[in-house]
C-alpha cells in the first residue's frame, strides 16, 4: 500500500454503481477513483464488472495408481478461438448461498464424475480474471479411487453432457505441455501436483 496515504484515507472511492444486466450472471458498471503510486487519488474511471458466484475446481487424484480423473465438456467461450471447444477440465461448480467450498467439491464430483472423494487438499485460491470479474476460484486436490471411473455424467436439467477420463498423471502433464489441456484451473492444479507428488503420495498411499 502506498505509504504517502494516511491510514484513514480510502484506497478506493466508488462514486456510482449501475446494474447493466442481471440474469444467471450479472454485469455492473462502476465509476470509481483509486489511490495512485505517485500519491493522491487518480481520476474517475469507468469499469464494467462481471459479477458471479465464486467457483470450486477439483483435481481428483488416485495416489495408488498415480492417475487423475478429468472431465470433457463443451465450452461456449472456447468456440470461436479453438477448433475443439470440448475442453479437458477439472470437476467444478459454483458456490451457492450457505454452501462451503468443500461441500461443493463433494457434490460436483458426484454429479459430474460419479466419484466419491475421500480427502481434500487445498491448493490455492485465485482470481482468474480480476481485470473484469470478481470471481474467485477455490482450487483443490482430492483423493479418489479411479478404478471403474468413466462414462457420461452430468445433470440433464442443467444441460450438462460430461465425459469422464482417467489419465496417468504423466500423460496429463504431457497434455499440458502440448496445449491439449488449455484452461487455467487444470494447468495450475496439474503443475502443482507435479511439484508436490512425492509429498502427496507419502501421505495418501
Amino acid at each position: 500500500m502506498n505509504e504517502t496515504f494516511k491510514p484513514d484515507e480510502p484506497a478506493v472511492e466508488i462514486l456510482e454503481r449501475e446494474q447493466c444486466f442481471r440474469g444467471f450472471y450479472r454485469l455492473d458498471r462502476l465509476h470509481l477513483r483509486h489511490r495512485q503510486f505517485a500519491g493522491g487519488m487518480g481520476p474517475t474511471i469507468s469499469r464494467e464488472l462481471f459479477v458471479r458466484h465464486d467457483a470450486v475446481c477439483v483435481l481428483p487424484y488416485d495416489p495408488q495408481r498415480d492417475c487423475v480423473v478429468l472431465i470433457e465438456q463443451f465450452r461456449v467461450g472456447a468456440m470461436a478461438k479453438t477448433d475443439n471447444p470440448w475442453l479437458l477440465e477439472l470437476v467444478a461448480g459454483l458456490i451457492d448461498k450457505d454452501e462451503e467450498p468443500e461441500e461443493v467439491a463433494h457434490r460436483e464430483a458426484q454429479e459430474e464424475a460419479d466419484l466419491e472423494l475421500t480427502s481434500l487438499w487445498p491448493i490455492t485460491r485465485y482470481f482468474p480474471s480480476p481485470g473484469g470479474s470478481d470471481e474467485q476460484v477455490h482450487l483443490y486436490l482430492a483423493r479418489c479411487d479411479s478404478q471403474g471411473a468413466g462414462g457420461i455424467h452430468g445433470l440433464a436439467e442443467e444441460g450438462e453432457d460430461i465425459r469422464v477420463h482417467v489419465w496417468a498423471l504423466e500423460d496429463a502433464l504431457q497434455a499440458v505441455k502440448d496445449g491439449r489441456i488449455n484452461n487455467a484451473a487444470s494447468i495450475i492444479a496439474l503443475q502443482w501436483l507435479a511439484l508436490n507428488r512425492a509429498e502427496v503420495r507419502g501421505l495418501w498411499v
